[in-house]
């Protein structure tokens, strides 16, 4: 008898599990996802947390508009970019614009790329939109997962988690982003190298409050938003540290260490900082941000240096999406 109470028991449980899930997925669909096939889905539904916008209430660039750096007046030269250079074709995407709307959707040199950035990850980072032949363009889903920006493509209507560049619901579920190289520099830095580049420029400037930062204070808080997961031991969750991924394990470096050696060598790695970089996450005006330096990883490929991507995240990312990867310390 009591075997049989113990596998009701379970069964019950077990369809409250699904009934619950259901639930979810009939509020989602709801909520303007109903072309976003639910059946494909590789995590738990309720990791999935809401931002506050809704769909696209975050909006992404997808006619961006540039202008020569000389024409630039109101960057600062400590202000924090992304910067691509692909085919001769040098760009920079100020922290200022990408702030407020976390996606562009551009072509660099030719390449169709989309330029992404979390503010509550600190992670900015680049992908190829095309995938498999096909043509993507991400917008922003309005919800978090392990803190982090959830996109969609709009070709599929599936979810993509921003830190990993990997479709976690929908057709394309387990596809990946090809990572483009890009630095987060400051624009004195992006200026020095590319003195014909071109920067990003808000299409309407009233819009948003461009060179506020909305999450003052945030990266010396003592714990980040809307995270429900496990914390790294021996360092603040909201340290910066230095990602690169790599097939078997991620190479992770605490950005304190980097600061005080100023270069690290790692087999065919050099990890390098200098001073003059704002954090885009203290003051309220990006500008007046603490210097947090520049970082640089490239790739001694025996004949000369390769820029490859990398990451300037947070402490707490690495172990969300890395749980297993050792952030080397001072």
């Amino acid at each position: 008898m009591r075997y049989f109470i113990i596998v009701a028991g379970a069964v019950i449980a077990l369809f409250s599990i699904v009934a619950m899930a259901d639930s979810r997925i009939d509020r989602f669909k709801r909520s303007g996802w109903e072309d976003t096939d639910f059946s494909k889905i590789s995590i738990s539904l309720d990791e999935i947390l809401s931002g506050g916008p809704p769909k696209d209430g975050i909006p992404s660039i997808d006619k961006p508009v540039f202008k020569p750096i000389s024409e630039i007046e109101d960057l600062a030269d400590r202000e924090p970019v992304v910067s691509l250079q692909i085919n001769g074709d040098a760009r920079a995407y100020p922290l200022q614009v990408l702030t407020w709307h976390e996606i562009v959707n551009d072509t660099v040199g030719g390449k169709p790329v989309t330029v992404t950035y979390c503010p509550l990850c600190n992670a900015a980072i680049a992908f190829a939109r095309e995938v498999n032949g096909k043509l993507l363009d991400f917008g922003t889903t309005g919800l978090l997962r392990n803190s982090d920006l959830v996109m969609y493509d709009r070709q599929s209507q599936s979810w993509w988690q921003q830190f990993t560049g990997e479709a976690i619901v929908g057709e394309m579920l387990g596809t990946k982003l090809e990572l483009v190289p890009a630095r987060l520099e400051s624009f004195a830095l992006f200026r020095q190298r590319y003195p014909q580049g071109k920067v990003l420029v808000p299409n309407n400037p009233g819009m948003r409050s461009y060179g506020r930062n909305p999450y003052a204070g945030y990266d010396t808080s003592r714990a980040p938003f809307l995270y429900r997961g496990d914390l790294p031991e021996g360092i603040s969750p909201m340290a910066r540290v230095v990602v690169v991924r790599r097939a078997d394990k991620p190479v992770v470096y605490a950005l304190q260490l980097l600061m005080q050696k100023g270069q690290i060598v790692n087999g065919d790695l050099v990890f390098k900082w200098q001073a003059g970089q704002a954090s885009a996450l203290d003051t309220r005006a990006i500008a007046e941000g603490r210097d947090v330096g520049n970082v640089t990883v490239q790739r001694n490929t025996g004949s000369g240096m390769e820029d490859i991507p990398y990451d300037v995240t947070f402490a707490f990312v690495v172990k969300a999406f890395h749980p297993d990867a050792e952030i080397i310390k001072p």
